[in-house]
């Protein structure tokens, strides 16, 4: 019975991804289809991005001192009826640029808490259905990759088929479908006290999370590793890889096939986390799986080989790279107290995050300075050098290794 809890959390975010994936195509095609302007589809999606992870960060202590149930179904709820509104105001004719700007960002502003309330769900629900905690992780990170995976290509064919403002009630619907989903499924659990809580004030409750981060040498480790890891992969997912498909191929067909195939491998690291996870060496396995996952798949795309190739060597680095994520989350769940939880792990994503903006400039800078080759040559090199990082300094990675949980408590989530 209590194993229903988990689950219904699980089946909420893979709605909610799925949807918000859908609607990561459907909201940048209908402002490119309504007002013709490149710049104002850019700006959409800066908005909605930006709104998310300053919320993320910064909702952190309101979504410890709220609930996480709460601000789970009333964030979900309120993104869900916001978003509705578009294809309405659409449909009668009243929807302008600047008021889709500011519904954008009020979704974005709602999805930061309740993406994070979800997240920090995950120890709690595992506690109470007996799971290990890289069994919750894997299966958390094996929803959010199948929701990503389902969610871009079945938004592209609504899109084609049905309109973009179709697609984005849709997603509006999926919003309150997970919303319905924790306020049914997911009980509810008394606050947690903490000896590390912040004081009477929200920049006090803030200040502790930060806090939290800084003083901890693995999340720091973290922080940083990600943070650099998401900017050379925003760089090659956004330039690097479309010009160096268009340099090679003259077609943008392997640039969907590698793509599908990295996340496809992902997808399956990830479940076998959530299978095995619980008897691998937690410091070990993320290590060989961070080095061999991420750094042959880029440096075989320079390489004078086939597609096939490629192909089977990004299937192994993603499969291998779905490993990881499960890992590191484990690790955070078990470091983090759970009154601190919702704050210190926004933070963490967050900061992760920080690093997306300025990948797309850096891809092209260096796609004009040195060729699709030659950049994609940089990034392998400076991913290799972080990739062994773990293996340099090894006393703050081991870290990463199994500890008593210092906040699982053995009730439902709040």
């Amino acid at each position: 019975m209590r194993a229903r809890s988990a689950y219904g959390l699980l089946a909420a975010q893979a709605i909610s991804v799925t949807g918000t994936r859908m609607s990561a195509l459907a909201v940048p095609w209908f402002v490119l289809q309504t007002t013709g302007d490149a710049l104002l589809t850019g700006v959409t999606a800066f908005v909605e991005m930006s709104a998310l992870v300053v919320a993320r960060v910064l909702g952190g202590p309101l979504v410890d001192r709220i609930g996480l149930r709460v601000s789970s179904v009333g964030g979900d709820l309120i993104a869900g009826l916001v978003l509705g509104v578009v294809p309405l105001l659409y449909a009668a004719g009243h929807l302008g640029y600047p008021a889709l700007l500011v519904l954008v960002g009020v979704v974005g502003l709602c999805r930061g808490p309740s993406d994070n309330a979800k997240y920090a769900m995950v120890p709690d629900v595992a506690a109470a259905a007996g799971w290990s905690t890289e069994r919750a992780a894997g299966l958390a990170d094996s929803v959010y990759r199948l929701g990503s995976l389902i969610g871009a290509p079945l938004g592209a064919v609504l899109i084609t088929l049905a309109g973009a403002p179709v697609v984005i009630a849709l997603d509006a619907a999926s919003f309150l479908l997970a919303a319905a989903l924790v306020a049914a499924l997911v009980p509810v659990r008394p606050p947690v006290a903490d000896p590390h809580e912040g004081g009477p004030g929200y920049l006090a409750d803030l200040a502790a999370g930060l806090r939290f981060v800084v003083r901890d040498p693995l999340l720091r480790g973290i922080v940083g590793m990600v943070m650099l890891t998401n900017l050379l992969d925003q760089a090659m997912s956004a330039v690097l890889l479309p010009v160096w498909a268009n340099e090679r191929f003259h077609e943008a067909a392997p640039l969907g096939l590698v793509g599908g195939v990295l996340s496809a491998g992902a997808f399956a690291g990830s479940l076998l986390v959530s299978v095995y996870g619980a008897g691998l060496p937690r410091w070990r396995t993320f290590a060989a799986a961070f080095l061999l996952g991420a750094v042959p798949r880029l440096f075989v795309l320079t390489l004078p080989v086939g597609l096939p190739v490629i192909v089977a060597v990004t299937l192994a680095g993603g499969v291998l790279i779905g490993v990881i994520n499960p890992l590191l989350s484990a690790a955070e769940f078990e470091r983090i107290p759970a009154g601190l939880r919702a704050r210190v792990l926004g933070a963490v994503g967050g900061l992760c995050w920080a690093g997306i903006p300025l990948g797309g400039l850096a891809g092209g800078v260096l796609a004009a300075t040195f060729g699709a080759v030659g950049g994609i040559l940089v990034v392998a090199t400076v991913y290799l050098l972080v990739s062994l990082d773990p293996l340099i300094r090894r006393r703050t990675w081991r870290l990463m290794d199994r500890r008593d949980p210092v906040a699982v408590p053995v009730s439902a989530p709040r």
